[in-house]
């Protein structure tokens, strides 16, 4: 897949992550699919912000301007993912919390689908965007699997923090049982 198929894949499964929360016939169900979904939307949030905002920023003419506005988005969404992930489990707030990231991950999707990556496959060649492709599922598997709103979201400083945010996320994951994908 290129890069432009695998981040429209990445929104198919949490749409589809959403709609399994509302199918869910229990609160222990329910919290294993907040957990994934927390996992699967900070990696995406991560991947984007370390690979596809900086080559916006190069390949697009406005792309400064897009990137920044993408890079809005998605700490809308880190910030109800951290408080998400804060929520035990049953607590009466989290149905609230899910639909508020539900609007916020459809908006984003949205504005992505619509502008930045129709943009891209104009701008960006083929080949380029199969590279990043490879690149961004390879890089999927040290991704952060937590939200990080307070790390840096622009390389240089994202290049160094998210692998070591990524590997504190596995270690906390691994020692509190989480769902791994």
């Amino acid at each position: 897949m290129d890069a432009i198929e695998l981040l429209k894949h990445d929104h198919r499964m949490v749409e589809q992550l959403f709609r399994d929360y509302h199918a869910a016939a229990s609160p222990t169900q329910r919290r294993g699919v907040i957990e994934l979904t927390i996992r699967e939307l900070s990696k995406h949030a991560a991947l984007e912000e370390m690979m596809v905002y900086p080559l916006a920023r190069k390949a697009l003419p406005d792309g400064t301007l897009r990137a920044d506005e993408h890079l809005g988005e998605d700490m809308a969404v880190k910030q109800l993912l951290l408080a998400l992930d804060k929520l035990p489990a049953g607590d009466p707030r989290e149905s609230d919390l899910m639909a508020r990231l539900r609007r916020e991950a459809e908006a984003h999707v949205r504005a992505q689908e619509t502008e930045l990556m129709p943009a891209l496959r104009e701008h960006v060649a083929q080949q380029d965007l199969d590279e990043l492709g490879r690149l961004l599922d390879q890089a999927k598997q040290g991704a952060p699997t937590r939200p990080h709103p307070h790390a840096p979201d622009h390389p240089p400083a994202l290049t160094v923090a998210a692998p070591l945010a990524a590997a504190y996320d596995r270690l906390r994951d691994r020692l509190q049982g989480r769902p791994s994908t």
